[in-house]
């Protein structure tokens, strides 16, 4: 679920649809203690990724299949570890369902491409998760091969199911009159673009922004599922796609994305910076949040400059759930653009931050992770997945594991 934009200075504000996540009760203890200033992340280590081969096209395309395809290294190159992979897996066979019955907008594969892949994972035994990877896929780079890696995670925020003294800013359900519109069924060239907006009258027009909703377009009219404590905790939320509320009796609610207003999408940490208002080397996420509470009246207004506004439902099962409708993992699943990536494919990463490196699985979308080689990564929740996701802004390699004999179907060999 998910939201995300140019590094969480960047990956603070990328907007991703992502669920909620199964926690246990809390206690009063549990409930987190807030404070007027957040720690900043702590300095990164840097590695060196693998270099990519050359480029195959000199322009991307707007598609994988159109942006050029070519062999990459050996699984080995990589180093994953059998419990790294061993957590990949997991999370491929929960993708195989939607695998199988999705589309791939990319242009990569085709849905019986995956079958016998789907089919021999579920009796992968224990040990042999990577030795499934390396002998029944193939590595492959698109176009120049350059990723670029933010991250995401599931914050906990105050929150109450009731309009309490101190609880004042709406957690709002889908309005049910807010409609997407698939402009693929109008026109190939419009293939994977959606617009969101409503009716009025014979006219189709776009739905309330952010200020709009903020200043009451939606009250009244039973929407609110919940209640923010911090409007700066909630918009943070909003843009991670997903997160748990600590109710005032020390349960937990968690709550997920159920849909986005149509708006589009402004990373405020880009305008911070143009700004001249984040000081060289703070433009964290943390810091990011502090500069916001600090200036509650200018924060306001910057944070309206983002018109995006994400609607939310409450989450009792798995969770949290990405875009394929699937719980994300911990350290292992992904957003990407499915113009590039097929939804399900596990995605080999060499970045620059050695966190971020290693076997991922793409189940996720986000309204800032477009293009090719562009990832979102999920850290899970609590302070560390927080520190982590917030500071995360890295470059390095990518690469997709596909069905063996996707590349030479894909550079005019014969189509098995």
């Amino acid at each position: 679920m998910t939201i995300r934009s140019v590094a969480f200075t960047l990956s603070f504000f990328a907007l991703a649809a992502c669920g909620g996540r199964i926690v246990p009760p809390a206690t009063v203890a549990d409930v987190p203690k807030k404070s007027a200033v957040t720690p900043t992340a702590s300095a990164p280590m840097r590695a060196a990724p693998i270099a990519p081969a050359a480029p195959v096209k000199a322009e991307p395309g707007t598609s994988a299949a159109t942006s050029g395809v070519q062999p990459g290294p050996n699984y080995a190159s990589f180093k994953i570890s059998e419990a790294a992979a061993a957590r990949a897996l997991k999370a491929f066979r929960l993708s195989c369902a939607a695998l199988l019955k999705r589309t791939d907008l990319s242009g990569l594969t085709r849905t019986t491409d995956w079958q016998p892949l789907c089919s021999a994972a579920p009796s992968v035994r224990d040990g042999e998760a990577g030795a499934f990877f390396s002998s029944q896929f193939e590595i492959i780079q698109i176009g120049a091969g350059s990723a670029f890696a933010t991250g995401y995670y599931e914050p906990d925020i105050l929150g109450s199911r009731t309009r309490i003294s101190g609880y004042d800013t709406p957690v709002y359900r889908k309005p049910p009159e807010l409609v997407e519109v698939d402009l693929g069924q109008f026109s190939e060239t419009l293939k994977g673009k959606k617009i969101r907006g409503r009716v009025n009258g014979n006219s189709f027009i776009p739905y309330a922004d952010r200020t709009q909703i903020e200043e009451g377009a939606l009250a009244g009219r039973g929407l609110e599922i919940a209640w923010a404590k911090d409007p700066v905790d909630f918009f943070v939320l909003q843009i991670q796609g997903s997160g748990r509320l600590n109710l005032p009796d020390g349960s937990v609610m968690r709550i997920g994305y159920e849909g986005q207003n149509g708006r589009d999408y402004t990373g405020i940490g880009r305008v911070m910076r143009e700004r001249g208002l984040l000081q060289p080397g703070k433009a964290t996420m943390q810091d990011i949040e502090n500069w916001l509470r600090a200036n509650p009246d200018q924060g306001r207004n910057l944070m309206r400059e983002n018109r995006s506004w994400v609607f939310f439902r409450e989450l009792t099962g798995p969770g949290p759930l990405g875009a394929l409708n699937v719980p994300v993992g911990e350290r292992v699943s992904v957003a990407a653009d499915p113009m590039f990536v097929p939804l399900g494919a596990p995605v080999l990463l060499s970045m620059e931050r050695p966190e971020a490196s290693g076997l991922w699985v793409a189940q996720d979308t986000g309204g800032a992770i477009k293009g090719a080689n562009r990832f979102d990564t999920f850290w899970g929740a609590g302070d560390e997945a927080r520190r982590i996701a917030g500071g995360m802004s890295s470059r390095g390699t990518a690469f997709l594991l596909l069905p063996k004999g996707t590349i030479g179907r894909l550079n005019g060999g014969p189509t098995p």
